[in-house]
């Protein structure tokens, strides 16, 4: 059964919530207050979750622990995933040194560029390679992640190099809609487009903006 993807990408809206009562001490949670939490109808999330087993009983809600720890599971969250930066500019440098990947098991283990000024400059403790290195380092030391983070010109070289070592994940903040081959999985993260939808509601004088 194929699962949709915006279920796939709910899940870690759950596990976060989730997170945040077991750090309350909450033991159980209704499908109605998670709901609430999230902008979400209790409708919603219990079907979404059917997709993956039967968790909780009628009337009695959610144990935190049990279904938190099911989420991620479900969502691979239960080992670490090694990943590979490359562009290591200004946006590069913010995303070696941001700290809420570890926490939650992504941990980047090599930085690559081409500006010769960066290269052997050490950043938050990796040392940056040469980005004409990548399939090399990579043969090595593989990753599972790839994390793109160049100028939209050289995007898709770099994300079609990245697939050829064997990466099969990307996260890519170039603004280019990239191409990748069949069973590579790849995201976008754009906040200009985000800005450009939010003016949209803007423009039409309401200041409510849909929940997502």
């Amino acid at each position: 059964m194929e699962i949709p993807s915006i279920v796939i990408e709910r899940l870690p809206l759950y596990a976060r919530a989730l997170d945040a009562l077991a750090q309350e001490g909450r033991e159980v949670v209704s499908s109605q207050e998670l709901g609430q939490r999230l902008g979400v109808t209790p409708a919603q999330i219990r079907k979404d979750l059917s997709y993956f087993g039967r968790f909780g009983k009628q009337g009695r809600g959610y144990n935190v622990q049990t279904l938190l720890e099911a989420l991620r599971q479900i969502l691979g969250l239960d080992r670490q995933w090694r990943m590979a930066l490359v562009g290591v500019g200004r946006l590069g440098r913010a995303i070696v040194q941001y700290e809420g990947f570890a926490p939650q098991g992504f941990r980047i283990v090599h930085a690559f560029d081409a500006d010769p000024r960066i290269v052997g400059q050490e950043v938050n403790g990796l040392t940056v390679h040469d980005v004409a290195e990548l399939e090399e380092v990579l043969a090595r030391e593989p990753v599972e992640i790839g994390i793109v983070a160049v100028p939209a010109k050289v995007a898709q070289e770099v994300i079609d190099r990245l697939v050829r070592a064997g990466v099969r994940a990307i996260l890519n903040y170039a603004p280019i809609t990239a191409r990748v081959p069949k069973g590579v999985h790849i995201r976008r993260v754009d906040p200009v487009l985000a800005l450009q939808s939010m003016t949209y509601y803007l423009r039409q004088g309401s200041a409510s903006l849909p929940a997502k």
